[in-house]
């Protein structure tokens, strides 16, 4: 995954204003960074879920409107962009579930709205098994992360749909994770069957009795 590396020091001395100004700059350029590769992973993230991670590099460089050398600057590997759009995507549906929360009419409609997320995830994620076959180790390791990031905000969404009274208070987060990933299964290989549909399904199926 690319870093960003850090700034040299400016040498001891007195530092005047061009100094100061260099100094302020320097945030700005680092943020400037963060935002182009935010942009790269998310223009990747989309082809993948219509095209999968076999996907024309060129094809994500014209999404993210810039050129192919960006983006192995940014990624040298196929295996590197894969992997940062992995945990790119797990910290863009951590961070929604708050924010849905917050936005959304009742706490269930929150959760089918993170759950639609989540599917865009896991239709991208099917690339990942492939691409780390000769590397168990770093598979196991971005599965552990997968879990840990996500298995509490799908626990929060849950509880405050309970709370609310919307769902049956023993519904496990894992369980309902497992249950969506395995209709997500075979979704980009047969047109005619409708992961979406049947995710949205089990989500209503979720609601009590009014």
């Amino acid at each position: 995954m690319f870093r960003f590396g850090k700034l040299g020091d400016g040498g001891s001395g007195a530092v005047n204003d061009r100094d100061g100004d260099a100094g302020r700059a320097a945030p700005r350029k680092r943020a400037d960074a963060r935002r182009n590769e935010r942009t790269l992973l998310d223009a990747a993230a989309a082809v993948f879920v219509t095209s999968g991670v076999e996907a024309p590099v060129r094809d994500i460089a014209a999404r993210a409107g810039v050129g192919v050398a960006t983006i192995y600057r940014h990624f040298p590997t196929r295996a590197d962009l894969i992997i940062a759009v992995y945990r790119h995507q797990v910290e863009s549906c951590a961070e929604a579930g708050p924010a849905l929360l917050a936005s959304s009419a009742t706490p269930h409609d929150a959760l089918g709205r993170w759950v639609n997320l989540f599917v865009d995830f896991l239709v991208t994620k099917h690339g990942l098994a492939a691409v780390l076959r000769s590397d168990e180790a770093g598979f196991e390791a971005l599965h552990t992360y997968f879990l840990d990031r996500l298995m509490p905000v799908c626990a929060r969404l849950l509880e405050a749909a309970a709370a609310a009274g919307e769902i049956r208070p023993d519904i496990d987060a894992y369980e309902l994770m497992r249950g969506v990933g395995n209709l997500c299964i075979g979704a980009d290989s047969d047109p005619r069957y409708d992961a979406r549909r049947l995710v949205e399904l089990l989500i209503a199926g979720l609601r009590l009795p009014r």
